[in-house]
C-alpha cells in the first residue's frame, strides 16, 4: 500500500535540515525524485539513495558523483539527516522502515518540492490531468528563451536540455503540480495553471468534488496570486469557483477568454495559430508538435510567460524550437521491418484518444499501437471508455498485460477482456502476454510506411529493444 504525502510545511522542513547536509532518497530513479536529487546536490547536500532497478537516471546520478543503491538494506541511511521518499514505496521498505525507527525525519517528495521552491520570487505550477510535462516543458522552453533563467522541475525529460530538471537563477520557479494523492497541496505556487480535469486516479479520488476541491485548495495555495485557467473546461471553472486571487482564463478559440487561441490551422497535424491577450494579437506560434490538444499546452505555456513579462517573439521562437517531452508522441526509432516507432505515456481514455487523432493526421500509411493498461482500478472504472478510445484512428491494437503498479485484481478485470470489447467496436485488436512475442507480431505486420505507438504508463518500452535493431 502506498504511503502518505507528509505535510510538514516549508518552514518546519527548514527548521528540520538546518544545518544538515546528508539526504537519502528512497526511490531515487523517479523521474521526479532523480531531479530533486540533483537539485539537492547542487545546492551543496550529501546525497544518495535507492532504487529497484538500474536505469538512465539513476546512471546519471551515479555519473553526477551521487550513490545508488539497487538494493534494500537499513544500513544505507546510517548518518543521514534525514529520508526523502515517494509515496509509490511500501512502509515496510527497510531504508524508511528504519529511518522511522531510529527518528529520522521522512518527507515525501512533494513536501520537500515545495520547500524547494518556497524560496523562488515566482513559481508557476502547471497542473490538471492530462498534459502537464508537456506544458511544463514547454513553460521551461519559453522562459528560457524569454532570458529568465528558470529553475525546472518536470515530470518528464525535457529534450532541449535532456533532462527532467533545470537549475536557473532564483527568481522563476516552473514545476509539474501531480494530483495524485493530494501531491500539489504540499506546493506553494504564485501562479495556478489548470490544464483540465476530469476522473482518474480512482483509487484516491472518488468523486468528481473530491477533485475540484482539491484543486480549488491548489489555487487558493497562491494565496491571493494567479489561478491561469482553461475556460474551456467546465469542470476547472468548477473548481475555480470562489477563488479569491486573480483568475486568468485561456482557452482555444474561445472569444470570452483573456489569452486566447484562434486562427488555427493544421500543417502534418502540427497547429499554427494567433495569439491573442483580450483582442491584440500577441504573435503567430508555430507549433512542431502534433494534434490538437498541443494547441492548449502551448497557449497555457505563451500565456504563463506572457504574464511574467516575456515578449511574444520570445514566446513564438520557443514554442517553434520546442520538438515535445520524454515519451510524448516521442519518435525512437524505426522497427526492423521499417516502421516508425513512437513511445507515448498515455494512459487515460482522454490521453490515447489525442494521441490516436494526432498520429492519424501525420500521414503514415498505417498506425499500429502497442497498449499496456495501468492499473486494475482505473481498468475497471474507465473500463468503456478505454474501448471506445483505443478503437479509433487505429489500424490495429495490440493489447499487453494491465500493469498492475502498487495493485492486486480485486476487480475481475482483464486486458483479454478490453482486447475483446474493442474487437466488438469494429477494430482489429489482438491480445499478446509477452513483450518479445508483441514485437516479432508488429515486425511480421508492419513495413515501411507505418507507423507504431508503444503507449502506456508502465513498463511496456521494454517492448522497444525486441523491435528496433538500434534500440538498448
Amino acid at each position: 500500500m502506498a504511503l502518505d504525502n507528509t505535510h510538514f510545511g516549508a518552514e518546519l522542513i527548514g527548521k528540520l535540515l538546518d544545518g544538515k547536509k546528508k539526504l537519502f532518497f528512497c526511490g531515487i530513479g523517479g523521474v521526479s525524485m532523480c531531479s530533486l536529487a540533483r537539485i539537492s546536490k547542487l545546492r551543496g547536500h550529501d546525497v544518495s539513495g535507492y532504487d529497484r532497478a538500474k536505469s538512465a537516471f539513476t546512471e546519471e546520478l551515479e555519473e553526477s558523483g551521487i550513490t545508488v543503491y539497487y538494493e534494500e538494506d537499513a544500513s544505507h541511511i546510517e548518518g543521514c539527516d534525514a529520508l526523502i521518499f515517494t509515496v509509490a514505496i511500501s512502509e515496510s521498505n527497510p531504508e524508511y522502515a528504519a529511518a522511522m525507527r531510529k527518528g529520522i525525519p521522512c518527507i515525501s517528495r512533494a513536501d520537500y518540492l515545495g520547500y524547494l521552491m518556497s524560496g523562488y520570487k515566482e513559481r508557476i505550477g502547471i497542473s490538471g490531468m492530462h498534459g502537464k510535462s508537456t506544458t511544463t516543458s514547454m513553460t521551461e522552453l519559453v522562459f528560457t528563451e524569454g532570458g529568465l533563467d528558470p529553475t525546472v522541475s518536470c515530470g518528464a525529460t525535457m529534450k532541449d536540455i535532456g533532462s527532467a530538471h533545470r537549475i536557473g537563477g532564483e527568481d522563476y520557479f516552473v514545476f509539474e503540480a501531480c494530483e495524485y494523492m493530494d501531491s500539489f497541496l504540499s506546493f506553494y505556487p504564485t501562479i495556478a495553471a489548470v490544464l483540465n480535469i476530469e476522473m482518474d486516479h480512482v483509487d484516491y479520488f472518488k468523486s468528481m468534488k473530491q477533485i475540484h476541491d482539491s484543486y480549488r485548495n491548489f489555487m487558493a495555495r497562491t494565496n491571493g496570486g494567479i489561478a491561469l485557467v482553461n475556460c474551456a473546461d467546465d469542470d476547472v471553472m468548477k473548481a475555480a469557483e470562489g477563488f479569491e486571487g486573480r483568475l486568468v482564463t485561456f482557452g482555444v478559440e474561445c472569444d470570452d477568454a483573456e489569452y486566447r487561441a484562434d486562427d488555427i490551422t493544421f500543417v502534418r497535424g502540427c497547429g499554427h495559430f494567433t495569439f491573442y491577450h483580450f483582442d491584440k494579437e500577441i504573435c503567430r506560434i508555430k507549433l512542431n508538435v502534433p494534434g490538437a490538444h498541443s494547441i492548449c499546452d502551448a497557449l497555457c505555456a505563451a500565456a504563463a510567460g506572457h504574464l511574467c513579462g516575456i515578449s511574444g517573439e520570445a514566446i513564438s521562437r520557443a514554442l517553434e524550437k520546442f520538438s515535445g517531452a520524454g515519451r510524448r508522441m516521442d519518435k525512437c526509432s524505426d522497427s526492423l521491418s521499417g516502421a516508425a516507432v513512437y513511445s507515448d505515456y498515455a494512459h487515460h481514455p482522454t490521453e490515447i484518444a489525442a494521441t490516436l487523432s494526432a498520429a492519424s493526421s501525420m500521414g503514415y500509411d498505417r498506425v499500429f499501437c502497442v497498449f499496456q493498461p495501468h492499473t486494475y482500478s482505473r481498468t475497471a472504472e474507465l473500463f468503456d471508455d478505454f474501448a471506445s478510445s483505443l478503437s479509433k484512428g487505429v489500424d490495429e491494437m495490440i493489447i499487453a498485460p494491465i500493469y498492475s503498479a502498487r495493485e492486486t485484481n480485486v476487480y475481475g478485470i482483464s486486458s483479454e477482456a478490453l482486447c475483446d470489447s474493442i474487437k466488438e467496436k469494429g477494430t482489429a485488436c489482438t491480445f499478446i502476454s509477452q513483450f518479445s512475442d508483441i514485437a516479432a507480431y508488429l515486425n511480421e505486420k508492419t513495413k515501411r510506411g507505418d507507423m507504431i505507438i508503444i503507449m502506456g504508463a508502465g513498463d511496456i518500452t521494454k517492448v522497444i529493444p525486441h523491435l528496433c535493431k538500434d534500440e538498448k
